[in-house]
């Protein structure tokens, strides 16, 4: 018995090693990954992060309410941009027109990252894939050779032994991606000429 625990422990800290590793080379992909970006991309990055913190929102809403007490002619001295506070309209246009433009290369840089890990993912599964097919005609041969008898059929083996064909998996994956033809409203149905 105390062999079995032993053997356990030692499993489960194989397996929190493994983990440990992985999530190891995930962060040092991902910092090559922020390491790899241009400096505009990292300006961009930080602008739409800084711009949708909390102190941001803060500080533009009270820069709007000084600007509207100060300009409705409460104080009038100070009044610089009467209402309708045409300057204050020019300078939000100009700051929500730069703000798009760096939120969308944010978003473009994102999106490139995804696709990076998707076509990452990809591959990992891919090569799981080559890997399961190779270890399941390695069974079958095992079976066949000492005459084993399985649960499973040999045909589904077989199929399951069998390479995969992204090609035509991918086309089969197409038929569901398509559209399909609008159906008419329910009162508009063509009635057959008689």
């Amino acid at each position: 018995m105390p062999t079995r625990s032993r053997d356990a422990a030692t499993e489960g800290h194989g397996l929190e090693t493994a983990v440990e590793e992985d999530i190891r080379e995930i962060k040092k992909w991902e910092r090559a990954n922020l390491a790899a970006r241009s400096r505009a991309e990292q300006v961009s990055d930080w602008v739409a992060a800084t711009i949708a913190s909390g102190p941001s929102i803060l500080i533009h809403l009270a820069w709007f309410v000084c600007w509207i007490v100060v300009n409705a002619g409460l104080f009038p001295r100070l009044v610089f941009d009467p209402f309708p506070f045409p300057f204050l309209t020019m300078v939000v246009s100009l700051e929500a027109i730069f703000l798009a433009l760096f939120v969308l290369a944010s978003q473009n840089h994102l999106s490139r990252q995804s696709d990076k890990r998707t076509h990452l993912d990809l591959q990992v599964n891919l090569l799981a894939e080559r890997e399961m097919t190779a270890v399941l005609q390695v069974l079958e041969d095992i079976a066949e050779h000492f005459k084993i008898r399985t649960s499973v059929r040999a045909s589904e083996i077989r199929d399951l032994a069998r390479k995969t064909d992204l090609h035509t998996l991918a086309r089969r994956m197409e038929e569901f991606t398509e559209p399909q033809p609008a159906m008419p409203a329910p009162g508009l149905r063509r009635r057959p000429h008689r």
